[in-house]
């Protein structure tokens, strides 16, 4: 019997399983497929798509659809059904950066975007709704504060599927050869040219394929121009690395946006000839200063910020 299944007999038949719920995590969207899909299947969640269900007077027909992308409504959901399962086995974490979808494979990986201010975010689905008013989608609590709709509870969105990420969890889930050599989903995307201004914690930074598990330096980078001579990039130390892009503009905007903890500075990297912008503040004589600095810019927004040293 699989783990999954003992898990979900044992929850059936009222039994508490203490070492088991202490030893599980909720699956992180920036980590492989292999890890997601590890954590998933600790919680007894597994992959599904799901057979016809009638809600409310209305079918809805769940299926494999890597094209989907729609526009309309999205809405929240939080406190009443944190830690409860979701549609395919997870607990519900109102703070994880997940959504539930009513036709959708579970889990898939699609991007939300707020239409309103421009805001993007990478999440994963995993439960079934909503079913209210024609809302296409229904975010975590901590989506909704990222994506800057928290206070209003609604917002007008884009959804659509992240193909590859999907695929590759749901490869990583059923056994299956993963596709691709993904190292993490991308956490958010902000186009620059639709930026509006942001404010606290509330920011959703913007990435380009960005993982604190991916090492964007390059193996030779003494000649890698510096965009920015306000800040010394040159020298050793430790830097917050906040962000890594193929577009210089991106970069640019959140260096300026970080202006404000210290020095901040954008440089350009090589990495398998694909040239790469970094943002970095820094540097810091001493570890602590620069973890103290990391704790800063994450509780901003930008989740995925990590510690390099040069």
């Amino acid at each position: 019997m699989k783990l999954s299944e003992i898990l979900r007999f044992l929850a059936l038949s009222g039994v508490i399983v203490t070492v088991v719920a202490c030893s599980s995590s909720s699956p992180d969207i920036t980590d492989p497929p292999q890890k997601q899909a590890a954590a998933i299947l600790n919680q007894g969640g597994v992959y599904k798509v799901g057979n016809p269900y009638k809600i409310l007077g209305r079918w809805y027909y769940p299926k494999e659809d890597y094209n989907y992308k729609e526009e309309g409504t999205a809405s929240w959901y939080g406190p009443d059904f944190h830690a409860k399962r979701t549609a395919n086995g997870e607990k519900y974490d109102m703070n994880a950066l997940t959504a539930a979808h009513r036709t959708l494979p579970l889990p898939s990986i699609v991007r939300v975007t707020n239409l309103e201010n421009g805001r993007s975010l990478v999440v994963r689905v995993n439960d079934r709704g909503p079913y209210a008013r024609n809302r296409i989608i229904d975010v975590s609590k901590k989506v909704a504060q990222l994506l800057g709709f928290l206070e209003q509870g609604t917002a007008k969105v884009r959804v659509e599927v992240l193909e590859k990420e999907s695929k590759n969890l749901k490869a990583a889930l059923t056994g299956s050869p993963v596709y691709e050599d993904v190292v993490a989903a991308p956490v958010a995307k902000i186009e620059a040219e639709r930026m509006a201004p942001l404010e606290g914690a509330a920011v959703a930074a913007s990435y380009d394929k960005l993982s604190p598990d991916y090492d964007y330096e390059p193996s030779d980078n003494s000649d890698a121009p510096v965009l920015n001579q306000d800040a010394v990039v040159g020298e050793g130390g430790f830097f917050v690395q906040a962000g890594a892009f193929t577009d210089v503009d991106a970069a640019e905007s959140l260096k300026n946006r970080l202006s404000s903890f210290g020095p901040t500075a954008v440089s350009v990297a090589k990495v398998n000839e694909r040239v790469f912008y970094r943002v970095r503040v820094g540097p810091y004589s001493g570890q602590n200063q620069a973890v103290d600095m990391l704790s800063r810019i994450r509780d901003f927004g930008i989740q995925t910020a990590h510690i390099v040293e040069n």
